[in-house]
């Protein structure tokens, strides 16, 4: 029987925004793009929305993709988080 903490209260699929932020550098651009074709899709074909920040250097990009599941969203925030170019993902 899983326990409550495995119990997800999201019905997969699902469409999913994910939200990204880092400094506005080729190195951050090209591990989100490694990063999300990995485990969900290429950035190319991908709904996304960029933001600078007010100084221009630093970046939130909006990626909005169909989720499949907990463990492909668990592996995904894994991956960003313990990525040195993410700064933040939400």
């Amino acid at each position: 029987m899983p326990s409550v903490s495995d119990v997800s209260p999201l019905r997969f699929p699902l469409e999913f925004p994910l939200k990204v932020m880092g400094r506005d550098t080729r190195e951050f651009h090209d591990a989100l793009a490694a990063i999300l074709m990995r485990h969900v899709a290429p950035l190319d074909t991908l709904r996304v929305a960029q933001q600078p920040s007010r100084e221009g250097r630093f970046v939130s990009v909006t990626i909005t993709f169909i989720a499949e599941s907990r463990e492909q969203l668990d592996a995904l925030y894994t991956a960003l988080t313990r990525n040195e170019h993410v700064l933040m993902a939400l």
